[in-house]
C-alpha cells in the first residue's frame, strides 16, 4: 500500500519575521486561506487515507501540527527531539512503515511546497507508485522542467526514456494520457546547486530538471540503501524503532537520534542509487523559498509589486510589502525592496539579497533576542 511521508521540521528562516521558531513556514497561510501543511495533506485527497500518512516534525510544533491536521491519528504525529536532517527522518519512518506494511511504498514530500492542480498531482504520485511496483528496487522522483536557470535548486539529469510495468513505447503513450504526466526517464545523475554560468547551461540543456525533494520507493529499498551506505545511523534508527513499545521509548529516542550525524537523504542514499527513474511534474509547482516567491504566486500589479497588506505607495517599484490589514504600510521610492510587517518586527530589505534574511536569524541568536526568533 501507498504511505505519505510529509517532512515538517524545518524553520523557514527565510520567511523572517513572519516565519518564527513556534510558527514556522508550513503554519503559515502563504497562498491561499489555509497553511502550507494543510494545503499538502489536502492535496493528497483520498489517495492516501488519514491512517497511512506520517508527519514528521519537531516537539516544538507537534502539537499544534497535530491540532492543524486533527483528522490524523496521534501516532501519526512523529517529534524528533532534535534536527538531524532529511535522512534521519526519512530512514525512521521507513522503519515504522514498514512494521504495519511490509511491502509499503513510501511517497515522502516536504510540507511547504505549493503545487496545483491537486488531480494532477495525484496522477503523478499514482504513476510513480506504479514505477516503484513494476520494480521494488527501484527510487522515483518528480523533477521540475526548470523555468528559469536557478542557482538556489538541486538539479537532475534525465536519462532515456522509461516504460511503465508491461507496456511498449505505443502503450505508455496510452498510459501517459490517462495518469497526466508528460514522461518519465532513467536519471543520469543528480547534480549540487549551480553557480550563475553552469545554471545558464543547465536550462539551455534541455535536459537538466529541478530537484522537487518528492521521492517515492519501496520502506524496504530506503533500508536497504541506509544500512549498506549509513550503517551507523541505520543502527542507532534500528535502536529507536525496537524501543518503540517500551517504557524507555523517550529516552532512546532522544539518545540515539541525538548521536545520530545529520545527512540529506540526497548524499545517504541518492548519490549511490543506480536504479533511479523521474517523472517530469505535470503540474505547477513553487517550493516557496522565500520572499520572491509571492511575486511569482501571487503576481505583480502595472509597477511589479507584490502587495498583500493595506498599503499606500508612491514611486515604489519592483517591492514586495506584506503586513496585515490593521496597520498601514507606506514606501517612498522604494526599489526592489522586501517589506514585512508583524505586530513584533519588521523587515526591511533588498530583493536581491535575500540569503542575508537567514543572517538576521543568526544575529538575533547571537544577542539573545529569542524572544524575536
Amino acid at each position: 500500500m501507498l504511505h505519505a511521508v510529509i517532512m515538517a521540521g524545518g524553520t523557514g528562516t527565510r520567511f523572517w519575521p513572519e516565519s518564527r521558531a513556534a510558527r514556522p513556514k508550513q503554519l503559515l497561510r502563504m497562498v491561499g486561506p489555509g497553511t502550507m501543511i494543510r494545503a499538502t495533506v489536502d492535496r493528497l485527497g483520498e489517495l492516501i487515507p488519514p491512517d497511512r500518512m506520517l508527519v514528521a516534525t519537531t516537539a516544538a510544533l507537534a502539537e499544534k501540527i497535530g491540532e492543524e491536521l486533527a483528522e490524523l491519528p496521534r501516532e501519526a504525529i512523529f517529534a524528533e527531539p532534535c534536527k538531524r536532517n532529511t535522512a534521519p527522518c526519512i530512514g525512521l519512518a521507513a522503519i515504522y512503515i514498514s512494521r504495519r506494511d511490509p511491502d509499503a511504498t513510501m511517497a515522502v514530500m516536504p510540507a511547504d511546497h505549493v503545487i496545483s492542480p491537486h488531480a494532477t498531482f495525484q496522477q503523478a504520485v499514482s504513476f510513480a507508485a506504479e514505477l516503484v511496483d513494476q520494480r521494488p528496487g527501484r527510487i522515483v522522483t518528480l523533477g521540475i522542467r526548470p523555468s528559469y536557470a536557478s542557482e538556489s535548486f538541486g538539479y537532475i539529469e534525465r536519462g532515456e526514456p522509461i516504460c511503465s510495468a508491461g507496456t511498449s513505447g505505443a502503450d505508455r503513450g496510452e498510459q501517459e494520457g490517462r495518469t497526466g504526466c508528460a514522461a518519465a526517464y532513467s536519471v543520469k545523475q543528480f547534480r549540487e546547486k549551480p553557480d550563475a554560468k553552469l545554471a545558464a547551461e543547465y536550462l539551455d540543456r534541455g535536459t537538466f530538471y529541478w530537484n522537487s525533494g518528492i521521492f517515492f520507493w519501496k520502506a524496504q529499498t530506503i533500508l536497504d540503501a541506509l544500512a549498506k551506505h549509513q550503517p551507523r545511523m541505520y543502527e542507532r534508527l534500528k535502536r529507536i524503532a525496537d524501543a518503540a513499545d517500551s517504557a524507555d521509548f523517550d529516552e532512546v529516542l532522544t539518545r540515539e537520534f541525538t548521536a545520530i550525524e545529520g545527512i540529506s537523504i540526497d548524499y545517504a542514499v541518492m548519490e549511490h542509487a543506480n536504479d533511479v527513474a523521474m517523472i517530469e511534474a505535470p503540474f505547477d509547482w513553487d517550493d516557496l523559498g522565500s520572499w520572491q516567491s509571492l511575486g511569482r504566486l501571487r503576481g505583480t500589479d502595472a509597477r511589479g509589486n507584490t502587495i498583500t497588506a493595506k498599503h499606500l505607495g508612491i514611486n515604489t517599484t519592483g517591492t514586495i510589502v506584506r503586513g496585515g490589514d490593521d496597520h498601514l504600510l507606506v514606501t517612498v521610492g522604494l526599489k526592489d525592496c522586501i517589506v514585512v510587517h508583524t505586530p513584533d518586527a519588521t523587515l526591511v530589505a533588498n530583493k536581491h539579497d535575500e540569503e542575508s534574511i537567514r543572517r538576521v536569524v543568526e544575529l538575533l541568536e547571537e544577542q539573545g533576542w529569542k524572544e524575536y526568533l
